[in-house]
C-alpha cells in the first residue's frame, strides 16, 4: 500500500512539473499569429507618422489662427490627428485584448494546478498519518519478510520528502498566480485607459467637425459672416473664463482663475487640471448638503451649525484635528470658534472639521502646509485660499497616484481622495470617483479644450 502511495505521488509530481513547463512557455505566447502581430505593428507605426504630420500642421497653422483658411486647415488637421489617435488606440486595445485572453487561460491553468496539488496533498497527508500512527515494531510484525520491511521504511522517507517538495511547489504556484493576476489587472487598466482616450477623442472630433461645417458654409466673399462667427466664438471663450466657479466654504472665483491655479499646480505635481477642477466641483456640490459648522468645545470637538445653531457632537476630532486647527488660527489670524468648517455627515457617523474648498481636515492639512507654502511662495498656506487649496489638492492627488495619468490612475486617486487609500474598493469611493470622472469628461475637459483653441 505504501509503495503504491509513493508511486502515485511521484507520478503526480511529474504531471505537475510537466504542466509547469507548458505554463512557462505559454506566458510569453500571444493570442495572435506572428503575421497578425506584424501587420498590427505596421499599421500602428503608420498611424504614428500620420499623427506627427497632422500635429506639425497644427503647429504651423497656429500663426494663421483667426483667418478663414487658417481655421479650416487647423480643424482638418485636428480631426485627422484625433482620428489617427483613435485608430492607434484601437490597435493597442486589440493587442491588449489578445494578451488578456491568454493571461486568463494561464491563470486558469495555475489555479487548476493548485487545486490538483491540494487534492494530492490531502491524500499524502492521510498516508503519512497512517504511517505516523504505526510503530516500527508494528510495521515489522505486519511484513512477511525483511525486504518488505525496508521497502516500507523507505516509503516513510520518500513521502516525508515528497510532502516538503509539494508544499514548496504549491507555495510557488500560488505566488506565481498572484503575479499573473496583478499583471492581468494592469493590462485591464491599460485597456480602460485606452478606451477613455478614444471617447475623449471622439468628442473632440464631433466638436471640430461642427465648427468646420460652420466655416465651410462661408465663402471667401462673406468676410462679415466669418467675423461674426469668430466674435461669437471669442465671446463664448470669454464667458467660460469669466463664469463663476463655486468653491466650498470660500467665495467663488472665475473659471479662468481656477484653471490658472490648477495649471500652476500641474507644473509642480503633474496632476491634470481637469481632474483638480472636477474634484473642486464635486466638493462644492457636497457642501450644499453637508453644511457649515463652528467648533465650540475644544475638549470634546462639539460644535454648532453656522446658520441654524443646531448642536453637533462630532464637528472636529478632539485629539487628531483640534490641536493643529488651534495652532493654525494665530498664524492666519482667525478666531477658531468663528471659522467655518464642514459639519459631520450624519449617515457616515464620522467627524466633520474639513476646511476650505479642498476640504482638508486639519491634521492632513498640517502634512501638506509646508509643501504648499513653498510651492506658492507664501509664509503660511491657507486652506481657505483657492490657490493654496488647489495646490494642496494636487499634491494629495499626486500622492494618490493621479500624476501617472490615464483614466484608471485618476479614478483611483479621486476615490482615495474621498474615502482613503482603499477608497477604490468601496461603494462610496467608487460613486464619488464616477461622479468626478463624468464631470471631467462632460464639463471641465470640453471647456478647457475650447479655451485652448480660442
Amino acid at each position: 500500500m505504501f509503495q503504491r502511495a509513493v508511486f502515485a505521488f511521484v507520478l503526480f509530481l511529474a504531471v505537475i512539473c510537466g504542466g509547469f513547463a507548458v505554463y512557462t512557455h505559454s506566458t510569453h505566447a500571444q493570442n495572435l499569429t506572428p503575421e497578425e502581430r506584424a501587420a498590427l505593428q505596421a499599421q500602428y507605426d503608420e498611424l504614428q507618422k500620420e499623427i506627427a504630420v497632422q500635429q506639425q500642421i497644427i503647429k504651423d497653422t497656429q500663426a494663421k489662427k483667426n483667418t478663414l483658411q487658417g481655421d479650416v486647415t487647423l480643424l482638418n488637421a485636428q480631426i485627422k490627428a484625433a482620428q489617427a489617435q483613435i485608430d492607434a488606440k484601437n490597435i493597442v486595445i486589440k493587442q491588449l485584448a489578445a494578451q488578456i485572453a491568454k493571461k486568463n487561460v494561464v491563470i486558469g491553468q495555475l489555479e487548476a494546478r493548485i487545486e490538483r496539488g491540494k487534492e494530492s496533498l490531502a491524500s499524502i497527508l492521510r498516508q503519512e498519518d497512517q504511517m505516523d500512527n504505526s510503530s516500527i515494531i508494528a510495521v515489522a510484525l505486519s511484513n512477511e519478510d525483511i525486504s518488505s520491511l525496508f521497502a516500507d521504511l523507505d516509503a516513510f522517507v520518500s513521502i516525508k520528502t515528497g510532502l516538503q517538495n509539494l508544499f514548496a511547489d504549491i507555495r510557488d504556484t500560488k505566488a506565481q498566480t498572484e503575479i499573473e493576476k496583478a499583471d492581468l489587472a494592469a493590462k485591464q487598466n491599460q485597456t480602460t485607459d485606452a478606451k477613455y482616450v478614444v471617447e475623449l477623442q471622439q468628442k473632440q472630433i464631433a466638436s471640430n467637425k461642427t465648427q468646420k461645417q460652420q466655416l465651410l458654409t462661408i465663402t471667401t466673399n462673406q468676410e462679415t459672416e466669418y467675423k461674426k462667427i469668430l466674435a461669437d466664438r471669442q465671446a463664448k471663450a470669454a464667458a467660460i473664463r469669466a463664469a463663476l466657479f463655486p468653491l466650498r466654504d470660500a467665495a467663488a472665483i472665475s473659471f479662468g482663475t481656477a484653471l490658472e491655479y490648477a495649471q500652476q499646480a500641474e507644473r509642480i505635481t503633474g496632476v491634470d487640471p481637469a481632474l483638480a477642477l472636477a474634484i473642486l466641483t464635486q466638493e462644492s456640490n457636497l457642501g450644499e448638503n453637508v453644511g457649515q459648522c463652528y467648533l465650540t468645545n475644544d475638549a470634546t470637538g462639539a460644535g454648532v451649525g453656522k446658520n441654524t445653531g443646531t448642536a453637533f457632537a462630532k464637528v472636529m476630532a478632539p485629539t487628531r484635528d483640534v490641536p493643529p486647527f488651534l495652532a493654525l488660527a494665530p498664524l492666519l489670524g482667525f478666531d477658531p470658534h468663528r471659522q467655518v468648517v464642514s459639519c459631520p455627515i450624519a449617515s457616515a457617523g464620522g467627524w466633520g472639521g474639513a476646511m476650505g474648498p479642498a476640504q482638508f481636515i486639519p491634521s492632513t492639512w498640517k502634512l501638506y502646509a509646508d509643501r504648499v507654502a513653498s510651492a506658492n511662495r507664501v509664509p503660511t498656506a491657507n486652506p481657505w485660499d483657492p490657490k493654496d487649496a488647489i495646490m494642496a489638492m494636487s499634491f494629495l492627488l499626486a500622492d494618490n497616484g493621479a500624476s501617472a495619468g490615464g483614466y484608471t490612475a485618476e479614478f483611483n486617486a479621486a476615490a482615495r481622495y474621498y474615502a482613503g487609500w482603499g477608497g477604490a474598493n468601496t461603494r462610496v469611493g467608487r460613486t464619488y470617483a464616477n461622479q468626478v470622472m463624468n464631470t471631467v469628461k462632460n464639463v471641465i475637459r470640453p471647456n478647457i479644450d475650447f479655451l485652448s483653441n480660442n
